[in-house]
């Protein structure tokens, strides 16, 4: 049965609340970094850290007035630590704060992002396992090709789905950096000794240069990925929506005992899960345009960005985070038809087996041409005659003057396309 969940990751995770708790540490982690060098009493730290706390509709009260969430939110915990608050955010500008701790969220979602990759890795290597030698019918431009096996296509998806997670682990350590530089980056009433000891304490690197804020680029490969990561989803609900079309139906998602599938039509089984995944890959990849837009500031800082971060980074994480486990899902409950991939197989009365043919009239001493234009109208003649296609080249004096029927025959063997299976298995999974 598909499995029902929620997001927990994400339902607190990028909630206003959490947002302020993370604000609060990063502020109380410059706080020690100043007392371990010795600019503030270690005292007056604890006592900030003691009575330090906020209130959400306070918070937005004191916005409406003056119209700056940091000021918000740092006078309302001033009004709790009282006195020394005078040394809360001493030194900072806002984004000192801000893009500090949005690394914070981001690496915090990432890591949820990473768990439910590994999960859906491991679905696929299992199924790739499981249905190694499932024979059934390759398809170029749509078009019946040559056999190969179902284990194979499970086993190209784990292939780019682990390139995608060496791709988001790359993206997850770029973002990694905090920043307490300053309004434009110059460490005007900090040093870079306090910004190193303070991104230490939070489990980040500081950044090597910035502005007011952190430069764009490393988001926009944080969110450039999960688009790639959404994109290649997509690619799997794809083909499993043309393997579900009742004129192919080799596989079927899995449809619950009291599920209906039309509102109209009694008989309909829709693959909904793969169509949505689509549709959300689409969402994705906009936030990605707005995420490389957002690279382009005027001088040292403007707030065009911020903005758009508010909505694109908690839709991209929280949309991948669910496609990735609806996935897993449908993958895991896929109803496979083997029956209907056998007469897929065979649809074709052979023809899928040409350039065998081709390949054995050129060791005869055929021309290249030549051998392709007399298997071409073999195949075609079967077409039109609905003659198996073996049939056809017996009949056909042109080829029988280089082959007998035990080499027509042997040429027909489906094993002969699967003996290199073993050795693509190997490269992908050691």
């Amino acid at each position: 049965m598909i499995e029902r969940y929620t997001l927990p990751p994400f339902d607190k995770l990028w909630s206003l609340e959490n947002k302020y708790n993370v604000w609060l540490k990063v502020e109380l982690a410059f706080l020690e970094a100043r007392a371990e060098l010795g600019e503030i009493d270690r005292t007056t730290v604890e006592l900030i850290k003691k009575r330090a706390k906020f209130d959400i509709q306070e918070i937005a009260q004191i916005e409406r007035q003056v119209q700056h969430d940091v000021i918000a939110f740092l006078t309302n915990v001033a009004s709790y630590v009282g006195e020394p608050a005078k040394e809360l955010h001493y030194g900072l500008t806002s984004y000192d704060m801000v893009d500090t701790a949005l690394a914070l969220l981001m690496l915090e979602a990432g890591e949820a992002i990473r768990s439910a990759l590994e999960e859906l890795l491991e679905s696929l290597k299992k199924k790739a396992l499981e249905e190694k030698y499932t024979p059934m019918i390759g398809r170029t431009h749509g078009i019946h090709a040559e056999p190969i096996t179902l284990g194979v296509k499970f086993l190209r998806w784990y292939d780019e789905m682990s390139r995608n997670y060496e791709r988001w682990q790359h993206a997850l350590e770029n973002i990694r950096y905090g920043k307490f530089s300053g309004a434009v980056g110059t460490y005007t009433h900090t040093t870079p000794e306090l910004e190193s000891l303070a991104c230490k304490k939070l489990g980040l690197k500081p950044a090597p240069t910035s502005s007011q804020i952190i430069d764009r680029d490393r988001h926009a490969e944080y969110i450039l990925t999960l688009a790639m990561m959404a994109t290649s989803l997509e690619k799997i609900a794809t083909e499993l929506r043309q393997l579900q079309r009742t004129e192919i139906h080799e596989v079927e998602e899995f449809f619950g005992t009291h599920q209906k599938g039309s509102s109209a039509m009694p008989h309909k089984k829709n693959p909904i899960l793969s169509e949505r995944m689509c549709g959300l890959a689409r969402i994705v990849r906009g936030h990605a345009m707005a995420a490389l837009q957002n690279m382009v500031l005027w001088n040292e800082r403007d707030i065009s960005n911020s903005c758009v971060e508010r909505i694109i980074l908690p839709e991209t994480t929280t949309l991948v985070y669910y496609m990735l486990k609806k996935t897993k899902d449908n993958l895991d409950n896929l109803r496979i038809l083997r029956t209907n991939m056998k007469h897929n197989l065979e649809l074709t009365r052979g023809v899928i087996f040409s350039e065998a043919i081709l390949l054995a009239l050129i060791k005869k001493g055929l021309t290249r041409q030549s051998a392709y234009d007399m298997v071409q109208r073999a195949a075609f003649k079967s077409y039109e005659t609905g003659k198996h296609f073996k049939h056809v080249l017996l009949e056909d004096t042109n080829i029988r003057k280089y082959l007998d029927e035990n080499e027509i025959d042997s040429l027909f063997d489906l094993q002969h396309y699967f003996r290199h299976i073993d050795a693509i298995y190997k490269r992908v999974l050691g």
